[in-house]
């Protein structure tokens, strides 16, 4: 059991949490079981009373209450594909990245892109958010529309079809998995997606709300929904 708080492994879990190496930190069991049920491997994992004494744990943790467990993990990055994907350009929030990761994971989408300006996926904000989808849905990281799959569609606060319309038209009769492949492009709550990334997508949508605009997360949950119903016959 680790009983230093000069241990080589605590300082580098410490180093990580401020700045990362293509390895990021997941702390809690649920995020921790969340990596082993999706046969993500641990390179070091740390539980409270068992690999090092609790209170040196908490002074590692990003967390105010501290942590029971504490894994370090090797970053994983894939490609765009469908046959749902969800491309973030320059939501910079990293709870909203998380969130994001999440509703992909709850709605089967088959990948998240990471276009410019937006949050690190893997770190800590976006890792606690995403509640384990991290390790579930493949993230990819991409630099212009060009890179992503299948049919865009950019998500607009005004200016586009009715989001409804859009994805009864792509899904059809069924979800895109019948062999359609579609990227739904969500941009940063107060700018959007950014004209000359819309200007590249085959087509414009836009969620009819009351207000102003939509949080990023929200609006990409409503993509999701929107693109994998089943229209009622």
């Amino acid at each position: 059991m680790i009983t230093s708080p000069h241990n080589p492994l605590l300082k580098d879990i410490r180093r990580l949490q401020r700045r990362r190496d293509e390895r990021f930190v997941a702390e809690g069991e649920d995020l921790v079981e969340a990596a082993v049920a999706a046969g993500w491997p641990a390179e070091a994992t740390l539980r409270a009373g068992v690999d090092v004494e609790p209170e040196l744990l908490d002074r590692v943790s990003a967390l105010g209450s501290g942590t029971r467990v504490v894994g370090v993990y090797r970053e994983r990055w894939d490609r765009p594909t469908g046959p749902l994907c969800v491309a973030l350009w320059g939501v910079g929030d990293p709870g909203n990245v998380g969130t994001v990761l999440r509703g992909a994971q709850a709605f089967g989408a088959g990948s998240v892109a990471i276009g410019p300006s937006s949050a690190d996926p893997f770190g800590p904000k976006a890792v606690r958010a995403s509640m384990g989808a991290v390790f579930a849905v493949p993230v990819a990281r991409v630099a212009a529309p060009g890179e992503l799959a299948g049919e865009t569609v950019a998500l607009l606060a005004h200016g586009g079809d009715p989001l409804a319309e859009v994805a009864a038209e792509l899904i059809g009769e069924g979800r895109p998995a019948s062999g359609r492949v579609v990227t739904v492009v969500v941009g940063a709550e107060r700018s959007g997606v950014p004209e000359a990334v819309a200007e590249a997508c085959e087509r414009r949508a836009t969620i009819p709300i009351a207000a102003e605009s939509l949080n990023a997360a929200m609006a990409a949950t409503v993509a999701l929904y929107e693109l994998t119903r089943i229209p009622a016959p």
